[in-house]
This record gives C-alpha cells, structure tokens and sequence, in this order.
C-alpha cells in the first residue's frame, strides 16, 4: 500500500544554500514523524512557490547518501493570488501498512498557515 506523506517549508530568502537546507529539514522532520525507512520511499514529488528559483529541491535529498536511489522530481506550484510565498512543499510516496490516521503531515515555519489543522497535531 502507498501512502502520500504531505510536507512544508517557508525560507527567508531566495539563495541555495538556506533552499536546500530548509528542504533537508524538512525530509528529515517528514521521516522521523513518521518511521519513515528510505527503503521503503517509491517516491517524492517538490514544488516551489513561483518566487524560489535559486536551487532545485531535490539536489537537498540527493545530498544524503541514503536517498541516492528515490526518484524526485520538482515542479513548480501555480501562481494563484494570495498563496504562500517562498514556500516548498513535498509530497512523499511512502510504502507503508500504516493507516492514513495515522500518517503525520508536517508544516513548518511559515506553511503552518496552509493546515492550521494539521501543523499542531502532526497528523489527521
């Protein structure tokens, strides 16, 4: 079974470096919530806000050794008037028997605002 793990991050300014380290804590925050073992990721899809453009998010995970073989692939979110700025998202594919209840959704920093009712409890 394959369960979507949701995730995201605000960072301050549009530079590589603080990207690809808020991306890294994310994934990092997203497995630990969660037991996520590497293994058992089929996949995870990155967006960014239409104002980040300095680095790809998933150079972040391919970064870490363990995640040298799960797919990723970027894209970018829509522009949609009001939407969270300099904000990366991810959506992690993960084989698991765990019950969707179960799953813990994790928003940071400013993307706490996206699911209020998620940011506090972790999960559904």
């Amino acid at each position: 079974m394959v369960r979507g793990v949701r995730g995201a991050i605000t960072v301050t300014h549009d530079v590589p470096e603080e990207l690809l380290e808020a991306t890294r804590e994310l994934l990092d925050e997203m497995v630990s919530r969660n037991g996520i073992e590497v293994d058992d990721i089929a996949s995870v899809l990155f967006s960014l806000s239409p104002d980040l453009k300095s680095a790809f998010p998933a150079a972040a995970a391919r970064r870490m050794e363990t995640w040298k073989h799960v797919p990723l692939f970027c894209t970018q979110e829509l522009a949609v008037d009001g939407g969270l700025a300099r904000c990366i998202r991810a959506l992690i594919h993960w084989n698991t028997d765990k019950a969707p209840a179960r799953v813990r959704h994790v928003y940071l920093r400013e993307a706490k605002r996206l699911r209020p009712d998620l940011a506090e409890s972790g999960g559904l």
